[in-house]
Order: structure tokens, then sequence, then C-alpha cells
């Protein structure tokens, strides 16, 4: 296996360092794509049994695996009303999006974590557009940028400071098939990284057509 990075970063860093806003207790309502499909379970857990022994990692458990899509806000300055208006704004637009097939090959060594780009990548982006367009037919400040957005799904984080090279080892020694999956749904979810994971309960799932 080869990754499909061409600068391999030389150090890793420690990811649960508190962005701003964040806090123990605080939580954040955001959509993310989750994923149930047994391909994709495979093939992360293949590459977690790579990963297994290399310290300064933290696996991600198969039930919060997902793709980060579009934020919202913190859950005690949105008030519930708000929040069902969004999904209700987002329902429609998501009903004409035809379920795109998506494929997952090698992962990608980030200072913070390993990656794995979802492709193809203008699928999700569309995606995220149509729920960008929803949140502004309700907000009057879309939050986070527009640019920018690659969408991935994240095998482990970086829980310390330290060198790259066993990572990428690691990595190296694994030979893994592809995943391929097909993104059914949507979740609007309420999310915390109070354990030094991201955890969420659901708020709802939103179907594509």
């Amino acid at each position: 296996m080869t990754t499909n990075q061409q600068d391999l970063p030389e150090q890793m860093r420690d990811h649960w360092w508190w962005r701003p806003g964040w806090h123990e207790g605080r939580r954040y309502y955001t959509w993310h794509i989750t994923w149930g499909q047994a391909d994709v379970h495979r093939y992360v857990d293949e590459y977690q049994r790579a990963l297994a022994d290399v310290p300064g990692l933290d696996l991600v458990p198969p039930q919060w695996l997902h793709l980060t899509t579009q934020g919202i806000g913190f859950t005690d300055e949105i008030t519930d009303g708000t929040i069902e208006q969004i999904e209700a704004a987002v329902r429609p637009r998501l009903a004409a999006i035809h379920a795109p097939g998506v494929l997952l090959e090698a992962p990608v060594v980030d200072p913070e974590a390993v990656l794995v780009p979802v492709q193809p990548a203008d699928s999700i982006r569309q995606i995220r557009r149509e729920i960008r367009a929803a949140i502004g037919d309700v907000l009057p400040v879309v939050p986070e940028d527009d640019d920018g957005f690659q969408p991935h799904i994240s095998l482990a984080y970086s829980s310390s400071n330290g060198p790259a090279a066993p990572v990428t080892a690691a990595l190296a020694s694994a030979r893994v098939a592809p995943a391929r999956a097909l993104v059914t749904h949507i979740s609007l979810i309420r999310i915390h990284r109070d354990h030094r994971m991201y955890e969420w309960s659901p708020v709802a799932e939103v179907p594509l057509g």
C-alpha cells in the first residue's frame, strides 16, 4: 500500500486541543455522513489492525466513524425551533439528489490524524452545498467556509506529539482492498468530544433520493 500524499509530515501533534468555543460538556449541532456499510467497516478494521501497535494514536471505534459535512452551531446558542426549520429545509433538497456511490482507497497521514479521502469528492461537495443552502434559508449567516472542504473519514486521531514515521510505516505494511459504499442518508447529530473522541446522539436522519 502507498499513501496518496506526496509531502508526508515528519511529526504528529495532539489532535485533542480545545478549539475556540469548545470545552468539556459543550455540545454542537452538525451534519455528518455516518457509516454502517459492511465494506467500509471491513476496510477500516483492516487498516486499524495495522495501526493498532503504533503509539500515540486513538483509533476511531466503528460506531463513531463519520464524514464531517457541515456544522450548524453550539446547542446553547440555537433553539430547537431553529434546528427543526433547518431539518425541514434540508429534506427536499437532499431528496432531489441521487444517492452517490463512493470509493475509499489509500489513507493519508495528516499531522493530527490518519485520513481516508472519499471519492468522488464532488458528489459529497454537492450534498454539502445543498445543506448549506438550506441553512441559509433559515440563518442569516451559514457557518464554516465553503472553500477547502475535503471529504474524508478518519481512521485514527493523533493523541500526542511525536514522529510520523511509525504511522506511515504501519500503513505501508498493510494490504487492504479499496472499499465501496452508497451514501443513502445524512445524519443531523448533537456531538461532543469530552472523552477524546467524537461521540454524538442522533437528532434526525435525512435520506437522499
